[in-house]
């Protein structure tokens, strides 16, 4: 378990105390599940989500001893947003359980990369002997199972979590064993969201295109609007399924099941029920006649104004070329492409997210203001990483970019040997 643990959080944590513990020790201890807490102690949400999730891990620590386990199961570490370490050390004393060092600035920016994290509270729950994801969204756990009877929260089948009755527009009812044998889009949207209602226009006519095409295809609508009156209302421009407003103990699992962070969210998954995308909101936007149906994911993306929002998920690789000379960005796409390929399969080998978005970027409006604002030259080819959470990046300005250039300069990255400049 060591060996694991200590690869995502380092060799040593911080107790509330100020004590330095071992990783290496969780395992003496009997941890199998670790939450990772993303948090600040300045924000309200999370000081709202620390109190909830304070009593929480004392019920379900209390409830272990009671019982006579005798090994501790869970721990939770803080991985924090603070920025002045004295702001830190007062919100670490304050919890009880361990936290990363405040010096390790570095591990903390790949642990938010690593998992994807958007906003704060954020609580990921991790395989202490593997170190691979258990559940996104470990705040709706606490919330729906508050005694910790389902630990360890382990994911489940999509035909498990959504079994049950599904709503047409009509008032008719359908049960989800309907969507066997179909490809599946998972849609979790509001009518309060501007960015939701923008979709959902643009997906109905894909689902029709889709549907009219004869490919066995279908929606389920996961809501997050505020009241059933606004579900009614927004569900009744909707073509496909959805789960019952009423139902929410289902809608949350569904969240809990993506790790749900933010909507519009558009999940494809295959006839089996594995997930082709998450970016599905991406790949509709990018594709209005649905010619790529069902959608698997490309190593290499076209930088648009559709898909730059990607960027702020993650480090990406991106190079930039003078689009205006013909055939240059297929070309630098099929240069990159073996390598994001290589990289990609590497990190599912180990079930994990791969730690680089690929992308080639021509010359155009969003280009030109993504420029400006990572104050890049005005250079092409130009290699560069973008690392938009860390206000990171990082150039490589050559003549020629070739194959051996760029599978060096990631490598060189992956391993923590490129210097940043600020963004």
């Amino acid at each position: 378990m060591a060996g694991a643990l200590a690869e995502v959080l380092g060799e040593v944590l911080v107790a509330p105390d100020g004590e330095e513990v071992a990783v290496a020790a969780l395992a003496a201890r009997g941890v199998s599940l670790v939450g990772l807490y993303f948090g600040c102690s300045l924000s309200g949400p999370c000081a709202q989500v620390g109190a909830s999730l304070a009593a929480f891990y004392g019920r379900f620590r209390g409830e272990a001893a009671a019982a006579g386990a005798g090994a501790q199961r869970l721990e939770i570490v803080f991985v924090s947003a603070e920025q002045e370490q004295q702001q830190w050390q007062e919100a670490v004393r304050a919890m009880p359980w361990l936290a990363l060092p405040f010096a390790d600035k570095r591990r903390k920016l790949k642990l938010w990369n690593k998992y994807r994290v958007s906003n704060i509270p954020s609580l990921i729950f991790i395989d202490a002997s593997t170190g691979k994801v258990v559940c996104r969204n470990g705040l709706l756990v606490i919330r729906d199972d508050p005694e910790g009877l389902e630990f360890p929260w382990g994911p489940k089948p999509f035909s498990e979590v959504v079994a049950g009755p599904l709503l047409r527009n009509n008032g008719q009812s359908l049960d989800s064993a309907a969507l066997e044998g179909s490809h599946v889009g998972v849609y979790f949207s509001a009518h309060w969201c501007p960015p939701c209602r923008s979709l959902t226009r643009v997906l109905v006519e894909s689902y029709r295109k889709i549907k009219e095409a004869g490919q066995k295809f279908e929606i389920v609508f996961v809501s997050a609007d505020r009241s059933e009156d606004s579900f009614k209302q927004y569900f009744s421009e909707m073509p496909w399924l959805a789960v019952p407003y009423a139902d929410e103990a289902r809608r949350s699992r569904l969240n809990r099941l993506y790790g749900i962070q933010g909507i519009p969210t558009l999940i494809v998954l295959d006839t089996k029920g594995d997930v082709i995308t998450r970016q599905g909101r991406v790949a509709v936007l990018n594709d209005a006649e649905c010619r790529e149906f069902p959608w698997h994911p490309k190593p290499v993306l076209e930088l648009t104004d559709s898909n730059a929002v990607q960027l702020n998920e993650g480090p990406c690789l991106v190079l930039f070329v003078d689009s205006e000379d013909d055939g240059e960005s297929e070309a630098a796409k099929q240069l990159i492409q073996p390598i994001a390929e290589k990289i990609i399969a590497k990190y599912k080998a180990k079930d994990e997210e791969a730690p680089l978005l690929f992308f080639v970027a021509g010359e155009d409006d969003m280009t030109d203001s993504l420029r400006d604002y990572t104050n890049l030259p005005e250079a092409a080819p130009l290699l560069t990483i973008l690392d938009m959470s860390a206000r990171a990046k990082y150039v490589m300005d050559v003549e020629e970019i070739t194959p051996e250039i760029v599978e060096a300069f990631v490598s060189d990255f992956l391993a923590d040997k490129l210097k940043p400049e600020p963004i």
